[in-house]
């Protein structure tokens, strides 16, 4: 099962929406920024969220925790792109126009 925003969870990680306790940071520390989203292949926050996290109100912690659920079920429902193998590369630059 994956996580719920309503119930707490989020890919298997607790995550206090209730706003008594501080909100758990999303890093899981898998900290590279994708270049064609924008976006950190670990957490899916963009660089200003990252920055940002620690001055955030919980209130502004809670809205980024639900776009990180909108940004997972939108790539869950997309098809991922293919990546060119490094053959596939090496193949298509040797050939002769």
């Amino acid at each position: 099962m994956t996580g719920d925003i309503r119930d707490g969870t989020t890919a298997g990680m607790a995550v206090d929406l209730g706003g008594e306790a501080p909100v758990a940071s999303p890093c899981i520390n898998i900290c590279r920024m994708e270049a064609a989203s924008g976006l950190c292949e670990g957490c899916l926050r963009t660089l200003d969220e990252i920055a940002a996290w620690s001055q955030l109100s919980d209130a502004a912690k809670r809205d980024v925790w639900v776009a990180l659920e909108v940004r997972r079920a939108a790539r869950a429902a997309s098809p991922a792109e293919p990546t060119a193998s490094p053959e596939t590369s090496a193949a298509s630059s040797s050939k002769a126009p």
